[in-house]
C-alpha cells in the first residue's frame, strides 16, 4: 500500500512548508529603496496574482526550488491585485512590460533579468549574488 500512496501522492505525513524571507512590497517609496539597495545587493521582485491558479502554481514551484541563503539577496513579494499602482510603477521604473506572475532581478538600479510564468523557474538566481 505504501507504493501506491507514494505513486499517487497520498501520505499520512504532513509536508513541511518552506518559508522564504519575503519582504512585502506595498508602497511606491519602496521602489526607490530597492533601486538604491540594488547597488550593493541583488533585489528580486516576485509579482503574484492571488486570484490566478497559474500564478499560485509557479510561486509554489519557485518556493520549493529556492535554495539561496537568506542574506544573499532581498526577496520582495508583490500582491499585484491589492497594490496595482505599485505593480504598474514596477514596470515603468524598471522598463519591464507587466505580466503575471513575474520575477524581476534588479542590480545597479536596473532589471538585469526578468521572466514570467514557467520562465520564472528557469532563472538561476545564484548567478546574480
Amino acid at each position: 500500500m505504501g507504493f501506491i500512496n507514494k505513486l499517487f501522492g497520498g501520505s499520512s505525513e504532513p509536508k513541511e512548508e518552506k518559508v522564504l524571507p519575503w519582504i512585502a512590497l506595498n508602497s511606491l517609496e519602496q521602489l526607490n529603496d530597492i533601486s538604491k539597495k540594488s547597488r550593493a545587493k541583488t533585489q528580486v521582485i516576485f509579482k503574484h496574482s492571488t486570484r490566478c491558479g497559474i500564478s499560485r502554481m509557479v510561486m509554489n514551484q519557485f518556493v520549493d526550488a529556492y535554495d539561496l541563503e537568506h542574506n544573499n539577496l532581498d526577496l520582495y513579494y508583490l500582491d499585484l491585485l491589492n497594490y496595482r499602482e505599485v505593480s504598474n510603477e514596477v514596470g515603468y521604473k524598471f522598463q519591464v512590460m507587466h505580466q503575471s506572475p513575474q520575477l524581476l532581478v534588479i542590480r545597479n538600479g536596473s532589471a538585469v533579468a526578468h521572466a514570467s510564468h514557467g520562465g520564472i523557474n528557469e532563472i538561476d538566481l545564484s548567478r546574480f549574488v
